[in-house]
């Protein structure tokens, strides 16, 4: 089997990197959501029923809340009372 010496430096995120992911996640996956809501709008057959306006209603708003969530965090965690 060939061994490749590969530097390791500079590649892939670090350990900060996936700390902030982590801290964002919450956002990330409210806003996969809302796009899903979005997609099922446009691609709904005819006019978005009653419950496509509701999933895009709640999806918006928890988006709305992540994000005020996340702002009011501090940005650098090891600064955390």
């Amino acid at each position: 089997m060939d061994t490749f010496n590969v530097p390791t430096a500079g590649f892939g995120p670090t350990v900060e990197d996936l700390a902030a992911i982590e801290a964002e996640w919450p956002l990330i996956e409210a806003e996969l959501n809302l796009l899903d809501a979005e997609i099922r709008m446009v691609t709904a057959d005819g006019n978005p029923s009653d419950l496509d306006w509701r999933r895009l209603r709640r999806a918006t708003s928890r988006v709305l809340r992540e994000a005020a969530a996340l702002s009011a965090r501090p940005a650098d965690p090891s600064r955390a009372a």
